[in-house]
């Protein structure tokens, strides 16, 4: 069993700003949370395995949840030259997936038995097979952590870590729960 001081190592080695062990038993999904992922202002709701309702109800999510005794909170913190800084948005969100999958792929070459959540829509594909056939890497799949009900802020404030380091910067937060 890896412990959690090694798994932490690994998160700031494949490059996150910010990690930190993440008590499981502070998930909690909001149906409120899953409502936004309806309403669909991201335009990806009912068209992947990783997004509502591929990715399971909120009890079928509980479910996955309940599998894994810990976890890490993961986070890339950057900074903008003003909210219009779209590109520098979109820089960070790119750094965040490339670290999240780095360290995905780590934790799976060590054969850890994981659900990684990130920050969007899973992106493992270039045309998803959703719904006509079944996801080509349940393994590997990364769901949101909205998609599975979780409000971030929260869940970062009951872990003692921040979501907010100030003006001009964007943290974008993933966890990885294991056994």
């Amino acid at each position: 069993m890896i412990e959690i001081s090694d798994v932490l190592d690994l998160a700031k080695e494949n490059g996150f700003t910010n990690a930190v062990s993440l008590e499981v038993s502070s998930i909690h999904l909001y149906p409120d949370v899953r409502k936004m992922c309806e309403d669909n202002k991201c335009h990806l709701y009912n068209t992947n395995w990783a997004c509502p309702p591929g990715c399971g109800t909120l009890v079928e999510c509980e479910e996955k949840i309940k599998k894994y005794n810990r976890g890490v909170i993961v986070q890339t913190t950057g900074e903008l030259e003003d909210s219009f800084d779209f590109e520098g948005m979109e820089n960070i969100k790119n750094k965040q997936n490339l670290c999240l999958d780095k360290f995905i792929d780590k934790l799976d070459s060590l054969q850890i038995k994981m659900l990684p959540l990130g920050d969007g829509c899973c992106s493992l594909c270039e045309k998803c097979t959703y719904p006509e056939k079944e996801c080509r890497f349940p393994d590997k799949a990364v769901s949101s952590m909205e998609a599975f009900g979780i409000l971030v802020s929260d869940l970062c404030k009951l872990n003692n870590i921040k979501y907010y380091y100030g003006p001009k910067t964007l943290t974008y937060v993933g966890c990885v729960l294991f056994e």
